[in-house]
């Protein structure tokens, strides 16, 4: 692996960390700060909506400097914002905190997939753009786990004290090992969010926006879900988020293996059929705590089954010069399905209604992503999509 792209992971990691690490300590954050579970859960909410907010935003603002002190500055923010973290003294503040963290996190993906693409050997560009998401991968499988544990066994202050060591390191190695690169011409970037015209941008906003809000639908409160209705002992908890991650691991790979194989659009109903039954059994059947133990497993593999699918499904949709502000549309988006499934699969349980009916709102939302695609592909057939790889080619034409 080139440590250019090691770089790159290495804030990936990061990244995944700080985003999934709460789901798993959200039961000791609810304590330590005297709130309920549902209003700790719009932590995770405040970070998504950052995330939204800031992708499309800073990579426009930023499109003066070059890829490398873009990459520095906004691991740069990451790094000082989750330090408020930290010391942040109430609830509130975290709030905050978490709301801001998220702001570099869209950005970070949409500049370093299109640099990825750029520092590849020829032919190995959609390899390299891999290597940097599986910092995520790993994050789930190895990384959230210990913050999990850190955050369950001392405090969830040294999780994100691990978080910023973390952005430390990265912005090291993007220091050391990143090659420099010439910024873009300086055009006026506000011309790119003139892509916004293009009706597939919007079907692309709606899918990402709900299919994936399945997912933070279910994880979001999987913590009290496995301790208070499949009976699992606190003290197990990182290794259900092992077993979480180790689902997604394998569903990363097999969404990419069936993206290969078939249509993304035909993938992603698929996938989103089979989600919406894992989600039924979670409902059902989480009081068996193995069932509860196999579910957590393949509803991992299902929920990242998509992102491979989704991902070249906006590459597809859209061609334009605005290739870093493409890009970053689908982080964005992503986290407001991690916005919506959190803060809705909190809903029910406010009401009432236990653990386990977040499940029931995730089976919702993608259900709702089934119709989205659906009309996709109806609209699609009047009109070719474009190549993934032509993006990707004009994307490394303005880096050079």
């Amino acid at each position: 692996m080139k440590k250019s792209l090691l770089a790159l992971a290495l804030g990936g990691l990061g990244i995944g960390i700080t985003e999934f690490s709460m789901m798993g300590m959200l039961p000791d954050v609810a304590q330590s700060l005297q709130v309920s579970i549902p209003e700790a859960g719009y932590l995770i909410t405040a970070y998504a909506l950052g995330v939204v907010i800031g992708a499309p935003l800073l990579v426009v603002v930023m499109n003066r400097f070059s890829p490398l002190k873009t990459l520095i500055i906004l691991m740069g923010l990451f790094t000082l914002f989750n330090g408020l973290s930290v010391v942040a003294p109430d609830y509130g503040l975290l709030l905050v905190s978490r709301f801001i963290s998220g702001l570099p996190h869209g950005a970070f993906f949409g500049v370093g997939s299109v640099i990825a693409s750029r520092l590849a050997d020829p032919g190995k560009e959609a390899q390299a753009v891999a290597t940097m998401f599986s910092g995520l991968t790993v994050a789930n499988l190895f990384g959230v786990p210990l913050g999990t544990y850190i955050g369950h066994h001392f405090s969830w202050r040294y999780t994100f004290l691990l978080i910023v060591i973390v952005g430390i390191l990265t912005m090291l190695a993007l220091k050391l090992w990143m090659p420099k690169m010439k910024a873009a011409p300086k055009n006026n970037p506000w011309k790119d969010f003139g892509i916004f015209r293009n009706v597939n941008v919007w079907f692309m906003v709606l899918l990402f926006s709900v299919a994936p809000g399945a997912l933070f639908a279910w994880i979001s409160y999987i913590a009290p879900l496995m301790t208070e209705v499949s009976g699992v002992a606190d003290k197990y908890l990182p290794y259900i988020m092992v077993l979480a991650g180790l689902g997604m691991f394998v569903g990363n790979l097999i969404g990419g293996k069936l993206t290969d194989a078939f249509s993304s659009t035909k993938v992603v109903v698929a996938v989103l059929v089979v989600q919406i039954l894992c989600m039924l059994v979670i409902y059902g059947l989480s009081d068996n705590v193995w069932v509860s133990l196999v579910m957590t497993f393949l509803t991992g593999v299902t929920t990242f089954a998509l992102v491979p699918s989704l991902t070249l499904l906006l590459l597809n949709s859209v061609k334009s010069d605005a290739e870093m502000l493409v890009a970053s549309l689908g982080p964005a988006c992503f986290n407001i399905a991690n916005a919506l499934g959190a803060f809705l699969g909190g809903v029910p349980i406010n009401q009432g209604y236990g653990y386990t009916s977040p499940a029931l709102v995730g089976a919702v939302m993608a259900a709702l992503g089934i119709v989205i695609s659906l009309c996709y592909i109806r609209r699609s057939k009047k009109q070719p999509a474009v190549a993934a790889k032509e993006i990707l080619e004009d994307a490394v034409g303005q880096l050079s």
